[in-house]
């Protein structure tokens, strides 16, 4: 299809910026090309309907990526490789010195690693005295539902990284960033066994659909 030159998407980003994309435009900027006689942008209208979210096209695997639509593993790798490099410009914000100062960054970071996983990952941020980042581990995989947490296992990790504070994550694959009262009382529990070891939790993130949610705003802390 010969398309207007206003509608062609990557014509459009240069005239109007890339916020101005549809997330099918974008999808469509990073596939490049079509493929069995449709358009790159009827590709990625196809991949967010049959999937129904970008976030679920992102973090397809590569057998239901290619099952789907029939679609090479070289469209795939560049999605995973545009996935990647988001994630390291946004490691790069946390890790600068004042970082922890900006609690947008700490939660768009923490975002870009949970948010697609099918299964709940629970994860910590190890950070030194003066809160600045030393490393980034999940610790827990659990099922759609939970994730077990071993607090003697955080603890380690805390002796291993030499944090003298944490940020704890786990997302919802559900969607819902609303805090269980399990979720609660696992915080508690970690927060009273961290306190006895002079290590600070500074928050807990559940990263949900388009929603994240802070013990800290909450003032569950």
């Amino acid at each position: 299809m010969d398309w207007p030159q206003t509608e062609r998407p990557r014509e459009k980003l240069l005239a109007q910026g890339a916020a101005a994309l549809s997330d099918a435009e974008l999808l469509a900027v990073l596939l490049r090309t079509g493929a069995r006689g449709k358009t790159a942008l009827d590709i990625s209208r196809d991949l967010i309907s049959r999937f129904g979210t970008l976030r679920q096209v992102i973090a397809a695997s590569l057998d239901e990526f290619s099952t789907t639509l029939g679609l090479g593993f070289a469209k795939y790798v560049q999605i995973q490789a545009a996935k990647e490099l988001a994630t390291r410009c946004l490691r790069e914000n946390i890790e600068r010195t004042d970082a922890m100062n900006n609690p947008q960054d700490v939660q768009r970071y923490l975002s870009s690693k949970l948010r697609s996983y099918p299964y709940e990952v629970f994860s910590c941020l190890f950070l030194d005295n003066r809160h600045r980042f030393i490393t980034f581990k999940e610790l827990f995989h659990g099922s759609i539902n939970e994730a077990a947490v071993y607090p003697r296992e955080l603890v380690r990790q805390v002796y291993q990284t030499n944090a003298a504070a944490v940020i704890l994550a786990h997302n919802h694959p559900s969607g819902i960033a609303e805090p269980s009262e399990a979720d609660k009382r696992i915080t508690q529990e970690i927060k009273s066994i961290l306190s006895a070891i002079d290590v600070r939790l500074l928050d807990h993130i559940i990263i949900g659909e388009g929603q994240i949610t802070s013990f800290a705003r909450l003032g569950l802390l």
